[in-house]
């Protein structure tokens, strides 16, 4: 846990921070460039359709082969791409580094999800998962305050949101080659933690691989016709829809409604990922006490829901507005942990990591259809209460999926000796 949560926390702070920095961009380059919403929101969504096309062999990589390998090369490159969105000009120049940083970023978000299936057992995994993934609230509070000093530069003739982009990308590329050299691949291959720990480690996670895999030996193609595997892509796509679709236009949202200054706006918005924050490590925290997934991440979906159709009727009252996008937030956020250990409850090994993949790659295509819906509806209306009542539709609609699966508990297998030395089996109706 110390020596791998907290690098890994904040590779995904750098990743999540080049994905979405282009909702903060947008308050100078809608102008600059002479975008509208629509341009902007396919822009911010088209990243999904090269993220779909790599995710499934990047997590069979990151299972068959070498995680650190594959992580260090999708931060060195999406490092690359995301500088070189700085210097765009069009909006097919726009389109196609979107596109292009999608490619370079695919596989590491579920990659990481495989990554520490190899490393904490099932008991453990939503807290673990939640950790984590609370560097996506936590990449936007940093983010926000920092994406709006950007803004104000103006250093050697190039705008604000050039820099932005430039700045905000060479972390990537530093900590990539970092990566090839920290991180570990197995637990057996860890010099650094004790003899006796390393085979502990080792010995149970081996044991959850086998009994995983007598109960239910599923193989990748059948992991991709498994009933659980379809519905949960289904969910991910809602879900990733109103998230993406949130997080890529607040910023425009409340600039909208408050008329302050980029700087002001981009602090406020930073508010809702504050409680956020707060709600992904509680749920965590407590599915895995109650060892509980399903209603934990489908309430929180809901949650989600309830706080844009809220932030809606309250439109015309600010603060309170803002104060529904908290609940929001924190629905948005808090789902993560107990769903993303729900894919390894049912399946295992490459099985699993291939189901993770299509899980995370179909479903993220939501990240497209999210802010592309949004925009659109804002150029034909002029306002953003259509865009945030469709998000608030699909949050909806993703709980209601995940309720359908069967598999609400996950629950660590029992053992005890089998008849055969050195063997261990599951107890029955473990």
């Amino acid at each position: 846990m110390r020596r791998l949560m907290p690098f890994l926390f904040v590779l995904f702070v750098i990743a999540y921070l080049d994905r979405v920095n282009v909702g903060y961009a947008a308050l100078q380059m809608k102008a600059d460039l002479s975008f509208t919403d629509e341009i902007l929101g396919f822009g911010a969504g088209i990243f999904f359709w090269g993220y779909f096309l790599l995710e499934i062999p990047g997590t069979i990589l990151v299972e068959r082969w070498s995680a650190r390998r594959w992580i260090a090369r999708i931060m060195i490159s999406w490092g690359i791409v995301a500088i070189v969105m700085g210097f765009v000009q069009t909006k097919n120049q726009f389109y196609l580094m979107r596109f292009l940083l999608g490619l370079a970023e695919a596989g590491f978000f579920p990659g990481v999800i495989v990554y520490l299936s190899h490393w904490f057992r099932t008991e453990d995994r939503a807290k673990t998962i939640g950790m984590f993934l609370a560097a996506l609230p936590v990449s936007n509070i940093i983010g926000s305050p920092m994406s709006g000093l950007l803004l104000g530069v103006n250093w050697l003739g190039l705008s604000g949101w050039r820099w932005l982009f430039i700045i905000e990308g060479i972390p990537a590329i530093i900590f990539g080659v970092i990566t090839i050299f920290y991180l570990t691949d197995r637990p057996h291959q860890a010099a650094w933690l004790p003899d006796d720990e390393r085979e502990w480690l080792s010995v149970e996670l081996a044991q959850e691989h086998r009994v995983r895999q007598a109960i239910s030996p599923v193989r990748i193609l059948q992991a991709f016709r498994h009933r659980e595997v379809i519905i949960l892509a289904a969910a991910y796509f809602f879900i990733v829809s109103t998230h993406y679709g949130f997080t890529f236009w607040l910023p425009s949202i409340i600039k909208q409604q408050s008329g302050s200054s980029n700087l002001r706006v981009t602090l406020i918005s930073a508010i809702p990922y504050c409680v956020g924050l707060v709600a992904i490590l509680l749920v965590g925290w407590s599915s895995d006490r109650t060892k509980e997934r399903r209603w934990h991440t489908a309430l929180s979906i809901v949650a989600a829901s309830a706080g844009l159709l809220l932030a809606v009727l309250l439109r015309d009252r600010f603060v309170l507005s803002v104060a529904m996008f908290c609940v929001a937030a924190a629905g948005i956020y808090a789902y993560l942990p107990g769903f993303w250990s729900l894919p390894t409850s049912f399946l295992s090994g490459t099985a699993a990591a291939a189901s993770i993949g299509l899980i995370n790659s179909v479903g993220n295509l939501g990240g497209y259809a999210g802010p592309y819906v949004v925009g659109y509806v804002s150029t034909l209306t002029g306002s953003f209460l259509g865009g945030l009542l469709y998000l608030s539709l699909s949050a909806l609609v993703a709980a209601a999926l995940v309720l359908l699966i069967r598999s609400a508990k996950a629950e660590r297998p029992e053992f005890v000796e089998d008849s055969s030395p050195g063997l261990l089996s599951p107890r029955s109706g473990a």
